[in-house]
């Protein structure tokens, strides 16, 4: 933790450091330890309002400071967290319960990313000119103002930033809440800003739980536009809250997404990405592959193989350096993912390995941990397979042929992502043009080009982040136009 942390996480409104005005906090956990080791505020209306009236006293002034400007400030924060990368991936462990070193090698590295990226494609980004034999158009992109952002616990820092860089390049001000549960790296980042260079009012972070504050942010009437990551329960109660008051909305939702494993697929290379896919950050992703579907002729070896490698995972103490698997983020999450493995028991499932709490010795003994599960023996159509349980469980299912592959793979209310393995270049096109998925890897996973568009189909969203797609909905297209020369 921070240097002189006193256990109390604030906000930062208007370029300050503040207590929410109820005096109200939560308790913040260690998820592989159980303790209490901070309190976060618990916000409400009252403070959005200040934060509202700070972020538009700013907005002009930080539209007309221009792209260059406002990227030199971004790029300051992003030396700033790097010069601290491991107080950030230490605080993001034991917030989140990830691995230490996975926070170190992807989170933090992935957040400094996302600010410098985005920081430089504002330099650039601008509109478009049409001309005719009777006209002259052009369009502009101008800033909303005053935005909101609203982060999951998941990947903290990593998908903050994400909407926050976005944002901040195209030159509005932002309001972002971070999740209540994990709040530690979001404060950090908060208090870099003013070292930064960021003039008061333009960066605000309040924390408190996403019923009160969230609810709020999405009602409020001088907040036009609002990007939201999370479940897709709270994604449909945002976007109808919104409908009401005509906001710009955008929703990167659940998933229950396939790994795609045909028979001429690379054996080796395909084992991995399936450990990869359904396991990383304790299979808490909303990436994450978590069925995974293998052709039948070569189903019993890749599951055979499969199995054993995953017994060999270490579940351990997130600080230690050669831990594969952390705890789950609470002690209501792991309980969620251990009453969807009694489930898919009840609907017919066989546990191949995994399925239970992990009791850890010493300091994580009253830690949330999971053996990381793998079943098989589940219809497509039953819960377990249908419904996103964003933990360390995996179903195993054999298919006929890419008919029968793609049938099942679409046959869920989410389209987030899915993985294809083959060395069959035509067949990859083919299954990726059918699949109903807004990404598609092909022999990798979770490899991303920060400039692509990012975001689901059905019932994983709505809209896409990633490259100009962010920067064009954080800001108001203008057409201008005039006769001809």
């Amino acid at each position: 933790m921070p240097a002189a942390f006193d256990g109390r996480i604030l906000n930062f409104i208007g370029g300050e450091l503040r207590e929410p005005l109820s005096r109200e906090y939560l308790d913040c956990e260690n998820p592989a330890t159980g303790e209490i080791y901070a309190q976060v505020p618990d916000s409400g209306a009252e403070d959005l309002e200040v934060a509202v009236s700070a972020a538009h006293d700013a907005a002009a002034g930080w539209r007309d400071l221009g792209a260059e400007r406002r990227a030199t400030i971004m790029h300051k924060l992003a030396d700033l967290i790097e010069a601290r990368l491991e107080e950030f991936a230490l605080a993001e462990s034991v917030d989140n319960g990830k691995p230490l070193s996975l926070a170190r090698a992807v989170d933090i590295p992935r957040s400094i990313s996302n600010i410098r990226f985005f920081a430089d494609l504002g330099k650039s980004f601008r509109g478009q000119e049409y001309t005719s034999e009777k006209s002259f158009s052009y369009t502009l992109r101008q800033p909303f103002g005053v935005v909101a952002t609203i982060s999951p616990w998941n990947l903290p820092l990593l998908l903050f930033s994400w909407k926050l860089a976005p944002a901040l390049a195209a030159g509005n001000c932002v309001i972002a809440k971070p999740s209540e549960v994990t709040p530690m790296t979001a404060f950090l980042l908060s208090k870099l800003a003013n070292e930064a260079g960021f003039p008061a009012g333009v960066l605000n972070v309040i924390h408190g739980r996403g019923p009160r504050i969230g609810a709020a942010i999405t009602a409020h009437p001088r907040i036009p536009a609002v990007s939201f990551t999370g479940g897709t329960a709270t994604g449909r109660s945002i976007y109808q809250g919104a409908a009401g008051l005509l906001k710009k909305v955008s929703l990167e939702l659940g998933g229950k997404n396939p790994t795609i494993v045909f028979d001429d697929a690379h054996h080796d290379l395909s084992l991995q990405g399936a450990k990869m896919a359904g396991f990383t950050n304790q299979g808490q992703i909303c990436l994450c592959g978590s069925r995974i579907l293998v052709q039948q002729d070569v189903y019993d070896r890749f599951r055979d193989e499969f199995v054993a490698q995953v017994k060999q995972f270490s579940i351990a103490d997130p600080l230690e350096e050669t831990t594969m698997m952390g705890a789950m983020v609470s002690k209501a999450h792991m309980e969620k993912v251990l009453g969807y493995i009694d489930l898919a028991v009840q609907e017919g499932g066989k546990i191949l390995t995994g399925g239970q709490r992990r009791v850890l010795a010493g300091r994580c003994a009253n830690g949330y941990f999971i053996e990381p599960t793998v079943i098989e023996g589940l219809r497509a159509d039953c819960r377990t397979n249908q419904e996103e349980i964003f933990g360390p469980v995996v179903t195993l299912m054999p298919f006929k042929d890419e008919e029968d592959a793609i049938a099942i793979a679409n046959s869920t209310q989410y389209g987030l992502a899915a993985s294809i393995w083959t060395e069959n270049p035509e067949r990859a096109r083919r299954v990726a043009a059918r699949i109903d998925s807004g990404i598609i890897w092909v022999n990798c996973w979770n490899m991303r080009d920060l400039r692509t568009p990012f975001g689901g189909m059905k019932n994983s969203g709505v809209g896409r982040e990633g490259g100009l797609h962010a920067m064009e909905f954080f800001t108001e297209v203008k057409t201008v136009c005039q006769p001809a020369a």
